[in-house]
């Protein structure tokens, strides 16, 4: 076999850098606290924010799936692989989302690439938020459309850029509605009517939104009130719902056109069965019981507040991602060093991830999360001021 030479050295630069990234193994489920080599850690890194990746229900329905399904859908959709609960899903997303129709797919990654190559070519131009996710931008570079980016959460330069291009086929406006790493929302009211304005395709990413956010838990679309004026809305059932999969809601005939079109849809196997009968019961968990989402809420407001009590940069966050921005990325990993020594799992995020100069420890939290562990969490960072700062 070929020695791939020019691998390591690359992989000695991003040592050099201090860019190279490690895996940590739990060996515990996603709870509150988890287990990594046999020492507990509170875990405040995970995006199973509603906790619902090991609820009972959750978990029951999982494995009366198994039992009656087997493990695997052994093909893709088009083929043999739509299975009963992958229609019973898809369905109930549409109920949850009060739309027509509603697709499934294997991650949210694979929703986003799958439904933006399949709208628009080298004759339409898309318009993307400068931070929006990944799995956004690498859709849009695979579509060949033409890309123009506008700065983050501005409307009037959306606006500016819409009129640029004003004579391309299609314009698709694409934004996350909760940024990941920062933990704000996009303005979506104001987007919208700058889209609608210039005719152009509105699409919405729900990921960290979907359960969280609205009465409903329908996301910032709800939240905001404008969920009847967007065309396209994904989501995932892999953060708040506590499995996996990606989904796009929508009319009936986008649906059928994404079915027909999406070639992360036509081309992969399809999800799990347990899975999707696990997605199932998470949303029928949210629905019952709103009091999660209400607790959980007021647990997210208690932290970031203290965090700004101490003096802490939180930015813009208004939701339940926590970014406490450090700024020197060689400080922020020696922090989360800190937290780690501590046993408190909270990542430091620097570039690429984030701009360079603006690295961070990201912060999630789950509803099931004690008052004790928020006072550890706060505690730590009271004593980083301390030792960091003093």
């Amino acid at each position: 076999m070929k020695k791939l030479s020019f691998l390591t050295k690359e992989l000695e630069e991003l040592e050099k850098s201090g860019l190279y990234r490690r895996l940590r193994i739990i060996s515990s489920s996603q709870e509150a606290q988890v287990i990594i080599g046999k020492k507990k850690y509170l875990s405040f890194s995970s995006n199973n924010y509603l906790g619902l990746a090991t609820h009972q229900r959750v978990k029951d329905a999982a494995i009366e799936a198994i039992k009656k399904y087997g493990c695997g859908a052994a093909s893709s959709r088009l083929i043999s692989g739509t299975m009963e609960l992958h229609d019973q899903l898809e369905k109930r997303i549409a109920l949850f989302e009060g739309k027509e129709a509603a697709i499934l797919y294997p991650t949210g990654y694979t929703a986003n690439v799958g439904t933006i190559t399949s709208l628009v070519d080298e004759n339409d131009v898309i318009l993307l938020d400068r931070l929006n996710h990944a799995s956004i931008i690498d859709a849009a570079r695979l579509s060949k459309a033409k890309i123009a980016v506008y700065p983050h959460c501005d409307p009037a330069k959306l606006n500016a850029a819409l009129k640029r291009y004003s004579k391309h086929r299609r314009k698709l406006v694409i934004t996350d509605s909760v940024f990941s790493m920062d933990g704000d929302l996009a303005p979506l009211p104001q987007i919208i009517e700058v889209a609608k304005k210039h005719d152009a395709i509105i699409m919405i990413d729900e990921a960290h939104a979907t359960g969280v956010l609205g009465e409903n838990g329908r996301g910032a679309s709800e939240y905001f009130r404008v969920e009847d004026t967007i065309d396209i809305k994904m989501g995932t059932l892999s953060k708040a719902v506590g499995g996996l999969g990606g989904f796009v809601v929508g009319s009936s005939d986008l649906i059928e056109f994404l079915r027909n079109k999406a070639r992360s849809f036509i081309y992969t196997t399809a999800l799990p069965p347990a899975v999707c009968a696990a997605s199932i019961e998470a949303l029928n968990i949210i629905e019952d019981d709103p009091e999660r989402r209400q607790k959980y809420w007021d647990m997210v407001t208690y932290i970031r507040n203290g965090l700004k009590s101490m003096g802490y940069n939180t930015g813009a966050s208004s939701t339940q991602i926590i970014p406490v921005i450090i700024g020197d990325e060689k400080k922020t990993m020696e922090i989360s060093k800190f937290l780690y020594e501590n046993n408190i799992l909270a990542p430091g995020i620097r570039y690429p991830t984030v701009p360079k100069n603006e690295a961070r420890v990201r912060l999630t939290m789950m509803a099931t999360h004690s008052q004790e562990d928020i006072i550890k969490l706060l505690s730590a960072f009271e004593k980083i001021k301390q030792k960091f700062y003093s």
